[in-house]
C-alpha cells in the first residue's frame, strides 16, 4: 500500500488534507469492510478525507436494489463458479457491475459537509475527475443525460455508484484501463442492455501503465475538489 498526503499549498487557506490510500490487488470484502471502518473513523474526525484507489479480484456486485440487480447477472451460478467470479450485495447506489484486474476502484471517503451537501453535485464532480482523466489520453468522454457515469459514444468507460450516510461518501467508481471486458457479457451492465462497455486500452489500442492513470486521477480529483499542492 502507498499513502500519500495531498493538502492545499496555501498557508492562508483553509483547505482539508486528502490522504490518497493505493491499496492494489484487494479483495471486495476486505474493501467494504475497510470502507466500513473508515467512514466511522471519519465520521469522528479521527483522519482526513481520503481517496482509495485499487484493483479487485474479479468480482460482480448488486446495488442496493438487489432484487432487480440480481435479475440482470445472465450467466447461470455454474458459469460464475467455474470462471470463479463471486456475487456481492452492496450499500451502494446503482444496479449490478463488474469489478476486476485492470480496473481501476476509486472510493473516496469524503466529508461533503459543510459545504457540497449536494449529491447530484457530489455524482458529476466524480464524473469530471473521469472525464478529465480520459482527456489526458485524447479520449472525449462524456455524460449522457439521465445516466450516471462516463461514457465513449454508447460505451461506458467507467461507472460510478456511491453510497453516502450523514454526508460521508463511501463506494464510488471504477475507470476500465485494461479489464477483461468479455466479463462484461455475463451481465447487463447497470441494467443497461443497449449499450456497450469499453476501455483505455480498447480505445488507444495500446497498454496503458495503471500506476499512471492512478495519479493522473489523483491530480484531478485534488483540483475538482478544491485542493492543490499535490505531493505524491
Amino acid at each position: 500500500m502507498v499513502r500519500s498526503s495531498v493538502k492545499g499549498s496555501d498557508p492562508f487557506t483553509d483547505m482539508r488534507a486528502l490522504e490518497v490510500r493505493r491499496l492494489g490487488l484487494i479483495g471486495y470484502d476486505e474493501a467494504l469492510a475497510l470502507q466500513r471502518e473508515l467512514v466511522e473513523e471519519r465520521r469522528a474526525d479521527r483522519v482526513s478525507d481520503l481517496l482509495l484507489l485499487l484493483e479487485h479480484p474479479p468480482v460482480i456486485t448488486l446495488g442496493v436494489r438487489s432484487e432487480i440487480a440480481r435479475a440482470n447477472v445472465v450467466a447461470t451460478d455454474e458459469r460464475l463458479a467455474d470462471l470463479g467470479i463471486a456475487v456481492h450485495e452492496t450499500g451502494r447506489g446503482g444496479d449490478v457491475t463488474y469489478h476486476g484486474p485492470g480496473q481501476i476502484v476509486g472510493y473516496p471517503i469524503v466529508d461533503l459537509n459543510p459545504d457540497r451537501r449536494d449529491v447530484h453535485r457530489y455524482v458529476r464532480d466524480l464524473e469530471t475527475v473521469l472525464i478529465r482523466t480520459a482527456a489526458d489520453y485524447s479520449v472525449e468522454a462524456e455524460r449522457v443525460e439521465g445516466l450516471t457515469g462516463v461514457w465513449v459514444g454508447d460505451e461506458k468507460l467507467a461507472a460510478i455508484g456511491v453510497r453516502i450516510a450523514r454526508w460521508i461518501t463511501s463506494h464510488g467508481f471504477a475507470l476500465n484501463v485494461s479489464t477483461d471486458l468479455d466479463h462484461f457479457n455475463l451481465i447487463v451492465p447497470c441494467g443497461i442492455a443497449d449499450r456497450g462497455v469499453t476501455s483505455l486500452t480498447r480505445l488507444l489500442g495500446r497498454q496503458i501503465d495503471m500506476a499512471e492513470v492512478e495519479f493522473r486521477i489523483i491530480e484531478h480529483f485534488v483540483n475538482v475538489f478544491n485542493l492543490s499542492g499535490l505531493a505524491i
